[in-house]
């Protein structure tokens, strides 16, 4: 998700519900014009919001089995078949030779419904290597996908923008390139609606995420799957080392990096550059996930009734993660990233693996993963892997 969304805040009247907590009819003095929007009763729903199946609230003391059910409570409320078992049946094509990697084009079926093509690099050298499932942003930005963060080869019309992308948020670099160069199988997908598999336009999430839940599904609860079915394909290839896979993501992608460490067990680690706030935290006036749209891709319902971010992220512990912030990113508010850091460090230091969790804000940053910021991320990764 990223604070370039095409669209301004607007203010709304929502005062109805007012009478809820006066026990009479509202009135033009009870009515509250609130920025966002927000329903005028909107701290009395956030009051209630306590996150009973957390850690360190739920009544699961035993941490494996509380990782169980957390897990179980996320998969059953991305309204997707938990049980999918279609054949990956991988097709490769596009081979390139690049400075130190190959790089093919893969398709392969994530779910039975639909083929998906990716980028897929490979180190020179003998394997098996460790990998990174590599996840991509918003941003808003839908005709690249893949392409934001490895170089198209295959498709001189995409180069431009997928440059331009990369000296916006990535110092010019092309994150998945500069992974593989240095030793890392990368596999990276695009989500429904970019890329190969759209462009969406900005005003039409809001309706393909309703036609989901008329069709009993979920867009984010799809792509939350389909991550986590990339994470089991990039572990049976054989040039990889099942033991060292990676999710490292920014932006939206951090959000899936997480997501996926926290559903899937093919994930050995995790690195999420500028996604990671509390709930509550977030849902303010003023905060672009108010907007709508690109939060559907991340907005699993009745999910707040259980779990906050950090505690579904924290279904990975206590294998290593490293969570990157940007003091200065307008999306994500200081005081939603602190509670959500204190959370991860409770539950890290309860399994005595606090040295596996790292929380790093850079101060004078925004919304960006600049050289410098992926240089911590490859280092960590070397540590790590």
């Amino acid at each position: 998700m990223s604070g370039h969304d095409a669209v301004g805040r607007r203010a709304f009247v929502v005062g109805a519900g007012a009478a809820l907590f006066t026990g009479g009819t509202a009135t033009n003095a009870e009515a509250a014009v609130v920025e966002g929007p927000l329903p005028d009763f909107h701290a009395a729903l956030k009051a209630e919001l306590t996150f009973p199946l957390a850690w360190g609230r739920s009544p699961i003391r035993d941490f494996r089995a509380w990782r169980r059910a957390a897990r179980a409570k996320v998969e059953e409320l991305l309204l997707v078949d938990r049980d999918e078992r279609t054949p990956y049946a991988p097709e490769f094509g596009g081979r390139s030779e690049a400075d130190g990697y190959t790089r093919e084009l893969v398709t392969l079926s994530l779910t039975r419904h639909e083929r998906v093509r990716g980028a897929l690099l490979t180190p020179h050298g003998r394997g098996p290597f460790p990998a990174v499932l590599l996840l991509h942003d918003h941003g808003a930005r839908f005709d690249i996908g893949k392409e934001k963060l490895v170089r198209p080869w295959y498709d001189d019309t995409r180069a431009a923008a997928a440059q331009g992308w990369a000296d916006k948020y990535f110092s010019g670099r092309f994150v998945g390139d500069e992974l593989a160069r240095r030793g890392h199988v990368v596999l990276c997908l695009d989500a429904l609606g970019w890329g190969d598999r759209g462009p969406l336009t900005y005003d039409q999430q809001q309706a393909l995420a309703a036609n989901f839940y008329n069709l009993g599904s979920s867009l984010a609860g799809l792509t939350a799957h389909e991550d986590a079915r990339a994470a089991g394909f990039l572990a049976a290839l054989d040039r990889v080392d099942a033991r060292r896979i990676a999710a490292v993501g920014f932006s939206m992608g951090a959000f899936r990096a997480w997501q996926t460490a926290a559903l899937s067990d093919h994930i050995g680690a995790a690195a999420a550059v500028c996604w990671m706030t509390g709930l509550k935290e977030m849902m303010v006036p003023g905060n672009n996930t108010l907007r709508g749209q690109s939060a559907y891709y991340m907005l699993h319902p009745g999910l707040p009734r259980f779990l906050d971010f950090p505690d579904v992220a924290s279904i990975a512990a206590p294998r290593p993660m490293l969570f990157l912030d940007g003091g200065l990113d307008p999306l994500f508010p200081a005081d939603g990233v602190r509670v959500a850091h204190d959370k991860l460090r409770a539950v890290w230091r309860s399994r005595h693996a606090e040295k596996r969790l790292r929380l790093t804000t850079w101060p004078d940053l925004g919304h960006v993963f600049t050289a410098p910021m992926q240089d911590e991320v490859f280092t960590w990764l070397d540590t790590v892997l």
